[in-house]
């Protein structure tokens, strides 16, 4: 597999931020976008989207894609993305490691699975047949989830290393859906990152969460906590130049503010490099 292009620094594409992006041209290394708001034949998003493409490199990020799902796979739903992917020519294509519906209803919702081999090999397959009819490798996140089931006979590090490593797909490491999962399941965030093989990883995801104090929801309507960008560090010593984002899809700020949080990953990634030749010395 040749390895995908580092990208540096980016952040989601939203509407809301589309007049000052085209008109200021920030510094920001890459957008993503999430893939089913484009795939329509024309209209303002798309044009949008191809004046932004002009001028940055684009990843194209799903939420339908439902590679869990016991439904069939939906090729008219992959022909519509391919063809997306053939118009603006994204960096890679992602989507998640959830079920988002069965039985032709889509629950417009990330839904987790069971940690079982039985489920493990049903994605594997599904997995491999949607890279084959993409012709290109897939990049595969880790959901936040609120339940687990008693089935599961592996953690869910064991679960996607061993889907990575079977399927030949790589991870896109969401940095705050591993904070949010590991205090919701009560495991070990660092150890989740610590046992992620280095060479599978393409991506990371920062984003902002809602505490609830029994328990955490994946609201990406908040600044990165202080416990994300401890964990952003820890991922970024254990799996070095890889592209970063930060996810903002509710409650947006100032565009500012969004470019300050880019610049903080900026400052921990320079630090982290000024302090590295000291300790080898």
């Amino acid at each position: 597999m040749e390895p995908l292009p580092r990208l540096g620094y980016g952040l989601g594409l939203r509407p809301v931020y589309y007049e000052e992006i085209l008109s200021t041209r920030p510094p920001v290394d890459w957008f993503e976008i999430i893939s089913e708001n484009y795939m329509i034949p024309g209209g303002r998003p798309l044009a949008m989207l191809e004046r932004v493409r002009a001028d940055y490199p684009i990843v194209m990020h799903g939420v339908s894609m439902s590679l869990a799902s016991t439904d069939p796979l939906d090729f008219d739903y992959l022909a519509a993305l391919k063809a997306l992917a053939g118009r603006i020519e994204p960096a890679w294509v992602s989507d998640h490691l959830a079920w988002t519906g069965v039985h032709g209803i889509n629950l417009h919702d990330l839904l987790p699975i069971p940690y079982t081999r039985e489920a493990l090999d049903h994605v594997v397959d599904r997995i491999g047949r949607v890279q084959d009819f993409l012709g290109r490798p897939l990049v595969v996140e880790n959901a936040s989830t609120y339940v687990g089931f008693g089935d599961s006979e592996m953690e869910e590090w064991e679960f996607v290393t061993e889907m990575a490593t079977r399927a030949g797909c790589l991870l896109l490491l969401d940095v705050n859906n591993i904070a949010v999962s590991g205090f919701n399941h009560g495991f070990d965030a660092a150890r989740y990152i610590d046992m992620i093989p280095k060479e599978r990883v393409a991506q990371f995801h920062l984003a902002g969460h809602t505490d609830n104090k029994t328990h955490r929801i994946d609201t990406h309507d908040q600044p990165v906590s202080e416990e994300v960008w401890t964990l952003y560090g820890r991922a970024r010593r254990r799996f070095g130049d890889v592209s970063a984002m930060i996810e903002r899809d509710d409650n947006f700020p100032p565009f500012d503010q969004l470019l300050a949080e880019l610049q903080r990953m900026r400052d921990i990634d320079a630090a982290m490099a000024t302090r590295e030749p000291r300790s080898a010395a």
